[in-house]
């Protein structure tokens, strides 16, 4: 998953808890001091959706079919095609909320060194709302690739995901509701009040 199936499934926390799943990427180690109580629960959060998205069967089962001479950067294509298929399934409205709220939250706060020269270029390009959009996607995991070292593996993929699109399209099916159940922080349902 990336970032706007984390943001979904971190959405019922507060800014400060979405805002540690959307820079997870880009904090690495075990070390966590140097963020509030919230941000690391949503870095932490980010992890276990991670690890329970990269040890699905679905995913396995991706990763096991995906050309051979790609498939070590094959997941990161993934979790790109994953947010293609998360924006093609939540309504209109309820994406632009999400995407709104995450491009405030992104806006208004620095992300960490690996991610700062990124996270600007996201939010004023809209990418998250630009995941639906499969060739822009397809793209997005080819620029991913530019940035690594060695021939474009990534880019190499993007003829093995079109070919694959609809299958894909059906493993999300089952994995998506999975993910959901096992680690969806939604909103409170009905009208808040106060105490």
């Amino acid at each position: 998953m990336n970032f706007l199936a984390h943001g979904w499934l971190a959405r019922g926390g507060s800014d400060d808890f979405l805002y540690g799943n959307l820079i997870a990427d880009g904090v690495k180690g075990a070390d966590l001091s140097a963020w509030n109580a919230e941000q690391t629960a949503g870095i932490r959060h980010h992890r276990r959706v991670d690890a329970f998205v990269d040890s699905h069967p679905v995913v396995t089962g991706v990763l096991a079919r995906a050309p051979r001479r790609q498939r070590r950067y094959a997941g990161i294509a993934l979790d790109l095609v994953w947010d293609h298929f998360t924006a093609r399934t939540l309504a209109s409205d309820e994406r632009c909320r999400l995407t709104d709220r995450c491009y405030r939250i992104l806006a208004g706060r620095p992300a960490p060194a690996r991610l700062a020269t990124m996270m600007p270029i996201l939010v004023e390009q809209d990418w998250l709302n630009r995941y639906a959009d499969f060739g822009f996607t397809c793209r997005a995991i080819a620029g991913i690739g530019r940035r690594l070292s060695g021939p474009n593996r990534l880019a190499e993929l993007v003829p093995w995901l079109e070919e694959d699109y609809e299958r894909l399209a059906r493993e999300f099916e089952w994995l998506w509701p999975a993910v959901n159940d096992a680690l969806e922080v939604a909103p409170p349902k009905g009208p808040v009040t106060g105490p």
